[in-house]
């Protein structure tokens, strides 16, 4: 009788109802891998959450354990658990706390999407950072098999921390399968429905420094004034600042910011737009430029980090510290229809290369392996 291979995964980022990166990344792999392993009786998972979730406990090799949120305490209470139940992996998809404290015989799996906390600690939340300073060494120190998002994360690693490169595995992150292309006439009821202009430029982001987004609002005066800004998005680390660029600028009849918007929604704002602008000073991916490309919307994107590993050629590439080169990007496209027929084409291209199927088979394969090492 062969052994259930047993995988315990810290679900709280995938469950969140608004999710942003970390949370779509784990949200996709996990659900990968259970409809993966669908019935399979060699493999069950225990998925530790602080909050229920229908889509993910409707599978029969799956165990969802609920512990209530409480900082440090939900930690404490998973690591209680994972000793009793003796799991041959623990995959730690947004969290390095677990990993830095679990015992050595367990064997960790940690995704490294970015290294924001030691490249750019002043733009990056506080606590997120204190934490990650904390928690991310401590995780590699003991062992812990380690995946990035990026080739460009890979290396930061490497130069930051010494860690072998071959340690790392790369598996990307891709766009869901819900950005597409939508059909003319599904696009002028969705238009008629939001009261949308006829052209306006997106920008998806959570509303923080480094995502750069007051360059873009200065950006705005150098585009003709009947062009609007729609900015998604939810409130995060001196979110303040940004509020405070457009009132200077003097755009705020230009410049409108929509939240968060649900998930069902953001396709058909990026087929709507004109242009998608992802003006970045750092990504460890950065999903929403391939979210734009795979809805055939052109992207105006930061020559920045691991960006240009992602995008290929199939966006125009700026300078995300000057504003010239991106508003010059950005009239380019609004007043060129060669242009926009060209990144159209090519960022679908560029955007089929990547798939969350294949990124959840490239880890389930290293699962395997490191079960196979036992």
């Amino acid at each position: 009788m062969n052994k259930v291979t047993k995988i315990a995964i810290d679900v709280r980022e995938a469950v969140r109802p608004k999710r942003t990166g970390k949370g779509w990344y784990a949200f996709q792999m996990v659900k990968h891998l259970l409809e993966m392993n669908k019935g399979n009786p060699d493999v069950s998972y225990i998925l530790y959450t602080d909050q229920p979730f229908a889509d993910f406990e409707k599978y029969s090799n799956t165990q969802m354990k609920f512990f209530q949120p409480s900082a440090l305490r939900w930690h404490m209470r998973v690591l209680q658990d994972v000793k009793k139940e003796r799991p041959d992996i623990y995959f730690a998809p947004s969290s390095f706390i677990v990993p830095a404290l679990a015992p050595k015989w367990l064997k960790v799996v940690i995704t490294v999407h970015d290294l924001v906390a030691w490249l750019f600690p002043m733009r990056h939340n506080m606590k997120a950072t204190f934490i990650e300073r904390l928690t991310l060494p401590y995780a590699l120190k003991r062992g812990a098999y380690i995946t990035t998002v990026s080739e460009n994360t890979k290396k930061d690693l490497v130069q930051i921390f010494k860690t072998d490169e071959k340690k790392i595995t790369v598996i990307p992150c891709a766009a869901s399968t819900a950005f597409r292309p939508f059909p003319p006439q599904e696009m002028q009821k969705f238009r008629k429905e939001k009261n949308l202009p006829d052209k306006y430029i997106l920008a998806v982001g959570t509303l923080e420094p480094r995502k750069n987004m007051k360059t873009l609002i200065k950006c705005m005066s150098q585009i003709p004034a009947e062009v609007s800004l729609y900015i998604i998005g939810g409130k995060g680390w001196q979110y303040e600042e940004i509020f405070d660029q457009v009132k200077k600028e003097g755009l705020a009849n230009r410049v409108k910011f929509l939240g968060y918007v649900d998930e069902k929604e953001l396709p058909l704002y990026y087929n709507a737009a004109a242009c998608f602008v992802f003006p970045s000073l750092y990504e460890g991916f950065g999903i929403p430029p391939l979210e734009a490309m795979q809805c055939g919307c052109p992207v105006v994107c930061s020559n920045t980090s691991s960006l240009p590993e992602v995008v290929g050629d199939g966006v125009l590439l700026i300078n995300p510290l000057s504003v010239n080169d991106m508003s010059g990007a950005i009239q380019s496209i609004l007043s060129g229809e060669s242009l926009t027929r060209s990144l159209r084409e090519k960022g679908l291209i560029q955007a089929g290369k990547f798939s969350w199927e294949n990124s959840a088979k490239s880890l389930n394969e290293m699962f395997l392996r490191l079960v196979m090492k036992s």
